[in-house]
């Protein structure tokens, strides 16, 4: 591929409006960009989404430079990979931190398609032309709950999720189902349950939604195992799918229906098509996750969504949804529930650079 330099930027911009879950509160968004150049000029693009601290995951944006900057960028560069598929073997001595991984491995294909002179969803075999936008109802409180899906309706979104937790479940799906009885409906709870709770989450099997997202621990796949038993709505497993491994494993257990697919959290394009895979051969659904992110690690998740076994409307929300100005155009937008694909090579979006420098707070190349 003829890598000639990769180029570091942290950039950082308030939300429009905070997130807010029971495990905490985003304001501000911070991000790393990462651009991999060859000989000839073309770049591509990666973003690394960990949050500044470790609520979500253990990796933040601080561990996220330092794995990049020490081990990842110096290995990828001295070694001189000459196709994508290297990148896994390569980097196998270097354990977890897939956030890191990801961020590089998209700005490595997104180059390498670009240099094909292909769109990157067709790299990976995706077909669609649109794919269908999900949206995030980060608020405890019903009213405002209700507000934003009237807001986002007049988008067509084609499906909502709701953050629950067990001070704020019943009473505000049931709120948000006497005022929207028909909406595709699923709850996320970022394991905010234990076993304890199964009487009170299998009332709410009475809400018809379409998911309930991780109810249990972050890291249980057993547990879920016993609690999918026990209820008629499917769950949803998210921050346990770590790995191709995972998914293997939580699909042998039955500890799960569907399955989210986050790019970032896997380790990248490689590792979330065989989860893709494997999904669409046990007819489980799947759907693209969404990690508050910039318009480069969306535009991975589009293209990344035109894989024939994403059937579920994903986290793909319009640009506007969380940015006054995104850093690609155009930006993206949701007409009638669905994202035109692009047809341009790699990521398919330009990068707004005048948007982009202004929210820089750090910049390092490495050559």
């Amino acid at each position: 591929m003829k890598l000639s330099s990769i180029t570091l930027k942290v950039i950082m911009a308030p939300l429009k409006q905070p997130f807010k879950t029971h495990l905490g509160t985003v304001n501000d968004r911070e991000v790393i960009i990462i651009e991999a150049q060859d000989e000839d000029g073309l770049i591509g693009y990666g973003e690394a989404v960990p949050f500044s601290s470790p609520w979500y995951t253990e990796e933040t944006i601080k561990t996220c430079l330092h794995m990049l900057e020490d081990f990842l960028i110096p290995l990828t560069l001295a070694s001189k990979p000459r196709h994508p598929v290297e990148l896994q073997s390569l980097w196998s001595g270097i354990r977890r931190n897939a956030m890191a991984k990801s961020a590089l491995e998209q700005a490595i294909i997104d180059l390498y398609a670009k240099q094909k002179e292909i769109y990157l969803g067709r790299l990976f075999g995706g077909e669609r032309s649109e794919v269908a936008a999900g949206v995030v109802i980060a608020s405890n409180d019903a009213e405002d709950a209700i507000r934003q899906i009237e807001g986002f309706s007049r988008s067509g979104y084609q499906r909502y999720k709701i953050k629950i937790d067990p001070r704020h479940d019943i009473e505000l799906l049931a709120e948000i189902r006497g005022e929207y009885p028909d909406i595709p409906l699923m709850a996320d709870a970022n394991s905010a349950y234990t076993l304890d709770d199964i009487p009170r989450l299998q009332k709410l099997d009475e809400y018809k939604l379409m998911m309930i997202e991780q109810p249990l621990g972050h890291d249980d796949i057993v547990e879920h195992a016993r609690l999918q038993k026990r209820l008629q709505t499917p769950i949803c497993l998210d921050e346990s799918i770590n790995s191709y491994h995972d998914a293997h494993s939580a699909l042998s257990l039955g500890s799960c229906g569907v399955i989210n697919i986050k790019m970032a959290k896997v380790g990248g394009w490689t590792e979330a098509v065989k989860i893709h895979d494997l999904c669409v051969e046990n007819d489980v659904p799947v759907w693209c996750g969404g990690m508050i992110e910039f318009g480069i690690s969306r535009a991975h998740n589009i293209a990344l969504a035109t894989l024939k076994g994403f059937t579920v409307p994903g986290d793909i929300s319009s640009s506007s949804r969380y940015w006054e100005e995104d850093i690609i155009e155009p930006e993206v937008v949701v007409k009638n529930g669905t994202i035109q694909v692009p047809e341009k090579a790699g990521i398919g979006f330009s990068i707004n650079e005048k948007r982009l420098k202004a929210l820089t707070t750090y910049r390092q190349i490495y050559r």
